[in-house]
């Protein structure tokens, strides 16, 4: 294929399936997964000689799809395009690698989202990216000198783009902060009264704060946060004094559930720039949520982030 492939033109490669996933630990004893499709496909164009130089996500599954919110469905496809590595192509280190994994991957990951990709389909889009990286060299080694593999490859490109969600909270509210290392210890269940204390204390917040706020409720040394049926139907950002980016997002989910895209639009044009931040939560939720196996939490997250053409599109026409 390589050999016969016109080097005026990249070679255009359509991945079209979900992956099943694996476990990989790595040499510092953290574990991370591995895409098993991308690591079949990818392996066999590396070593045909194929460089990747870019990756789009494409829409390719209908809309009208008939899928659970629970399902973890395929979205959108991707694009690879490829070309022939040059035989001059450098070697480099493991932790040359890392490095520039590091400096590349957040601006890329950027652009993914601004392209609104799903976020049951970022993990998969952000390998793209990732193996730019890894494949402009024609071997990266070990700390022993022998060749990393495209598994361990992904493994810490799956790791890189944790780091880089993980990183996107401090543009978070403090508030927000809480509520969301409250969540991935307890989603919406209760816990005890004292862990959410020092939790608190730990940001600089009180739980009478938090409660004020409308993100928990507390009763009888138990805290939880509140579930978005208990949220106010007709709440209007606008009067409300200190807008929180947890609030505004479960706001959100809840108008889209419950009223559909053209509400949820009118809703997010009173929410003003906030709306945005909301979205890189509902990236960050989503991502927490399918580790932990919260399959039916993770698909309100997704279909926020999927709607959000749509609503931008309503939110143009009603002003």
């Amino acid at each position: 294929m390589r050999t016969r492939q016109d080097q005026a033109f990249p070679l255009t490669v359509y991945y079209a399936f979900k992956q099943s996933e694996s476990e990989e630990e790595e040499e510092d004893g953290t574990v991370a997964l591995a895409s098993t499709g991308w690591e079949t496909m990818l392996q066999g164009l590396l070593l045909g000689g194929f460089q990747i130089t870019g990756t789009w996500p494409l829409r390719s599954e209908l809309q009208t799809r008939n899928i659970s919110r629970g399902s973890n469905a395929l979205a959108s496809s991707i694009v690879l395009a490829c070309r022939s590595r040059p035989s001059s192509a450098p070697i480099t280190t493991r932790k040359d690698f890392l490095t520039s994994l590091k400096k590349e991957l957040p601006h890329a990951l950027r652009d993914l989202q601004k392209g609104n990709v799903a976020p049951v389909d970022l993990a998969q889009a952000a390998i793209g990216p990732g193996m730019a990286v890894f494949s402009r060299y024609k071997k990266v080694l070990e700390t022993d000198g022998s060749p990393m593999r495209v598994r361990t490859a992904l493994a810490l490109i799956n790791q890189g783009l944790d780091e880089v969600l993980t990183e996107l909270e401090s543009e978070f509210d403090p508030d927000t902060r809480w509520a969301l290392a409250w969540f991935e210890q307890h989603q919406f269940d209760e816990g005890q009264y004292g862990e959410a204390e020092v939790l608190a204390t730990a940001k600089a917040l009180s739980i009478a704060h938090l409660a004020g706020a409308g993100l928990l409720h507390s009763r009888a040394g138990k805290v939880r946060l509140l579930r978005r049926e208990e949220l106010p139907e007709d709440w209007d950002p606008s009067t409300v004094g200190r807008l929180t980016v947890w609030e505004v997002t479960q706001h959100l989910i809840r108008r889209l559930d419950q009223k559909g895209e053209k509400e949820t639009a009118n809703l997010k044009a009173k929410i003003g720039g906030m709306a945005e931040i909301a979205r890189d939560l509902a990236y960050r939720l989503y991502t927490l949520c399918e580790r932990k196996g919260w399959a039916e939490e993770a698909g309100y997250y997704n279909s926020l982030v999927v709607a959000w053409p749509s609503m931008a599109s309503e939110a143009f026409e009603l002003k």
